[in-house]
């Protein structure tokens, strides 16, 4: 009885990390394409910072998964001990990693308030230059959720960006792209026009649009914490299984 459970959960772990395997082959197809592909997108995405890391994101996950799903595969059909191991290791140290970036998130959930996004915009915010991570970073979200600022255009007032560009009430990320196209429309929502520009505000665009996710981001993370715990608990019992 006790050799056709371990023979079952053998069988039972190759199929599930197989799919593992599968996914995290996928996302690193993905990733490689997206970098090297000739038809220009690469270009495309390098020129939006956040689809650029996210690019690198996915490389990541796929690389990881890649090699999770490997580990488990072998050593479950092989019966290793030492690739089951380093497979439970391996899981645990994502667990406890996202267990501390939870824990981190909680402890300095202050740093992640409106008043202090504004501080830092004031700062730090420089207007039209690629080569400054944080204000292009700014640039991608104003653009990506149609925003300006982070409460709104008043958090340029006072700011390093007025400093640099004074003749400009806020910068051309701010302006609305679709309705009123040509250069006119933007000289005129740099110099402080109501009509040419975004007036709300990142902060609540950001979080009305990740609202709608939460919940569902909130279930796909128990849901996974909960598969890290079984495949832990399966690779053990495989290996002390294991003669």
């Amino acid at each position: 009885m006790e050799g056709d459970c371990l023979s079952c959960m053998k069988y039972l772990m190759f199929i599930f990390n197989f799919f593992i395997f599968l996914g995290g082959s996928f996302l690193l197809g993905v990733g490689v394409w997206v970098l090297v592909d000739p038809m220009g997108f690469r270009d495309i995405v390098a020129a939006n910072p956040l689809l650029f890391t996210g690019v690198y994101v996915i490389l990541a996950m796929g690389s990881m998964l890649f090699l999770l799903g490997f580990l488990g595969c072998c050593g479950a059909i092989r019966e290793n001990k030492c690739l089951l191991l380093f497979f439970f290791m391996l899981i645990l140290f994502i667990f406890l990693a996202e267990l501390a970036a939870a824990i981190l998130a909680f402890l300095f959930r202050e740093h992640l308030t409106r008043e202090y996004f504004s501080r830092e915009l004031k700062r730090h915010y420089q207007g039209h230059n690629n080569t400054d991570v944080f204000t292009s970073t700014w640039n991608a979200i104003m653009t990506t959720f149609d925003c300006c600022g982070v409460s709104g255009p008043e958090d340029f007032e006072e700011s390093l960006f007025r400093l640099l560009s004074p003749s400009k009430m806020v910068p051309e990320a701010c302006c609305q792209r679709n309705s009123y196209p040509g250069d006119v429309s933007v000289e005129q929502c740099v110099s402080g026009s109501m009509v040419f520009r975004h007036n709300k505000g990142c902060y609540s665009a950001v979080v009305d649009y990740f609202e709608t996710y939460i919940y569902t981001a909130g279930a796909l993370a128990i849901v996974v914490l909960t598969i890290e715990l079984f495949a832990m608990v399966f690779a053990m019992c495989l290996f002390r299984g294991i003669q």
